[in-house]
């Protein structure tokens, strides 16, 4: 086999993940062909994916300041994820090594209450299953949140979302290409259940760098 014939299914493969990148960014479903109550503002699918990405960041939904910006976890949320994972900005943006792959693309939208709405049901019947298929270097998912949690572990959640992250040893043991570990969202909104939950930081935190740290050097 030639090089030539040995490079043609990476460069068919880094043109399917493109153009299915593309198809995303001008999905309009959750406006135009809603689940409920459409999207109430213009769509704005913020993710980040490339071939060659060996970790993955499942989380729920673009808060408002992603919205904005139009980056993943441009937020406290992602000040505090990058602790979890033990690295700096430039490594979490690289997407060359980590891909960001929201349950919904687009900001839902505030709840009366102020908070966000749940990801919107559309994205990932439709994107989730053709996206993972094209990322083939994967080897790592970090499921954030419950919406995460109940695509990425099917049959492995348990009833509540802390049973879940605390049965992140029997997960991880269970799943295979890729290993899928379960975290809370690192919401502001979760300081009570962290401190509630000190095994997570003293148990579970340190095998998370470990893992990211030997998924990423390759």
């Amino acid at each position: 086999m030639s090089v030539g014939q040995a490079l043609r299914p990476v460069e068919a493969g880094r043109r399917r993940l493109a153009a299915l990148s593309e198809a995303i960014r001008i999905c309009r479903i959750c406006r135009d062909a809603p689940h409920g109550k459409p999207l109430p503002h213009e769509p704005r699918p913020v993710f980040r994916v490339s071939a060659t990405a060996t970790v993955c960041i499942a989380s729920q939904a673009p808060g408002t300041r992603v919205h904005a910006s139009g980056t993943p976890f441009t937020d406290a949320s992602g000040d505090r994820l990058r602790t979890w994972m033990g690295v700096d900005s430039d490594t979490f943006y690289d997407v060359s090594r980590i891909a960001i792959l929201p349950m919904g693309f687009c900001f839902p939208g505030l709840d009366a209450g102020g908070g966000d709405l749940p990801p919107r049901r559309e994205c990932a019947p439709v994107w989730r299953a053709e996206l993972f298929a094209a990322l083939p270097r994967i080897e790592f998912v970090l499921a954030v949140g419950s919406y995460a949690h109940v695509w990425h572990l099917g049959p492995l959640i348990r009833p509540t979302l802390t049973e879940t992250v605390a049965a992140w040893r029997e997960i991880m043991a269970a799943t295979a290409t890729p290993t899928v570990l379960p975290l809370p969202h690192p919401s502001w909104r979760n300081n009570g259940w962290l401190k509630r939950n000190a095994w997570f930081e003293g148990e579970l935190l340190p095998v998370l760098r470990h893992e990211v740290a030997r998924h990423l050097a390759g």
